[in-house]
C-alpha cells in the first residue's frame, strides 16, 4: 500500500482512543452512545448475576438480516451446548417474521435475548467468555480490545477475510463460514467456551495487551494519530482553493 500511499497512518483501534485519552486526563467518558439502536440495559444486571467468562456473547451486527431457519439452528445449537449466552436479535433482523415465541421461552433456563445491546460494555464485562459474531471489523476490534475470543459467521463484504484473520493469522478464534447447522454450532460454542477454551483466552489476552500499549503514549496508534494531526495542521495554511 505504501507505494502506492506512503503516508499511511496506522491509528487503530478507533473506538478506545477517545477512551485512553479520557482516561489519561482523568477524564470522566461523555454520557452518549454511538448505538444505531436503542440500548436494553436489562443485559447487563444479568451479565453481573453470571459465573466469570461463562457467556457466550452473540449477535451479527446491525445490518445482517437471517431467515428463521438459521435463527432456530443457530438457537438449537446455543441451547444444546448448554453455555449461557447473551443474545441480539434486532426486531428487523428475522426476514418475514417475528422472533418464534418458541425461542423466548426455550431461552429462560440459561439463555437472555435483547434487541439491541451496549456492545463496548458487555464485550468489556467479566462474565463473557466468547463472542459468537458476524465479523465486520468494528466488532472485530472491539472484539480483540476487550481479549474476548471469537466464533465467526461472516454475512459478506469484508467479514470473510476478517474470520480468516481471527482464525487463521491471530488463533483467537473460530471461523464457522457458510455453516449453520445446528450440531457444528454446538460443537464449535463447547469448542470455544470449554474444551479450548483456556488457550483462546491466553492468546486474546496477549493481543489485547497489545492493542492498549498501541494507544499509550509511545506506542504505534497514538504516535502515528499525533502525526497525523500534526500533519493536517502543517497543511492547513498551504490549502489554495481553485
Amino acid at each position: 500500500m505504501r507505494t502506492v500511499c506512503p503516508n499511511i497512518y496506522t491509528i487503530g483501534p478507533l473506538h478506545a482512543h477517545l477512551k485512553t485519552k479520557l482516561a489519561a486526563n482523568a477524564t470522566s467518558p461523555p454520557a452518549f452512545s454511538n448505538s444505531l439502536w436503542e440500548e436494553d440495559r436489562s443485559c447487563m444486571t444479568w451479565l453481573d448475576s453470571q459465573p466469570h467468562k461463562s457467556v457466550i456473547y452473540v449477535s451479527f451486527g446491525s445490518l445482517a438480516v437471517m431467515t428463521k431457519d438459521q435463527v432456530t439452528e443457530f438457537w438449537h445449537g446455543l441451547v444444546n451446548s448448554g453455555q449461557k449466552f447473551l443474545w441480539v436479535i434486532r426486531p428487523d433482523s428475522i426476514a418475514g417474521s417475528e422472533i418464534p415465541v418458541e425461542l423466548s421461552q426455550g431461552t429462560k433456563e440459561r439463555g437472555y435475548i435483547v434487541g439491541w445491546a451496549p456492545q463496548e460494555e458487555v464485550l468489556a464485562h467479566p462474565a463473557v467468555g466468547g463472542f459468537l459474531t458476524h465479523s465486520g471489523w468494528n466488532s472485530t476490534l472491539e472484539s480483540v480490545y476487550e481479549g474476548v475470543p471469537m466464533i465467526c459467521w461472516p454475512y459478506f463484504v469484508d467479514q470473510q477475510v476478517n474470520s480468516r484473520l481471527v482464525e487463521a493469522a491471530w488463533k483467537v478464534g473460530l471461523d464457522m463460514k457458510d455453516t449453520c447447522d445446528r450440531i457444528i454450532i454446538e460443537k464449535t460454542v463447547v469448542n470455544l467456551m470449554e474444551v479450548q477454551k483456556e488457550e483462546f483466552l491466553e492468546r486474546a489476552d496477549r493481543m489485547a495487551k497489545s492493542a492498549k500499549r498501541c494507544l499509550s503514549e509511545g506506542g504505534s496508534s497514538y504516535s502515528n494519530f499525533e502525526r497525523l494531526i500534526e500533519d493536517i495542521k502543517s497543511m492547513s495554511g498551504r490549502v489554495v482553493f481553485d
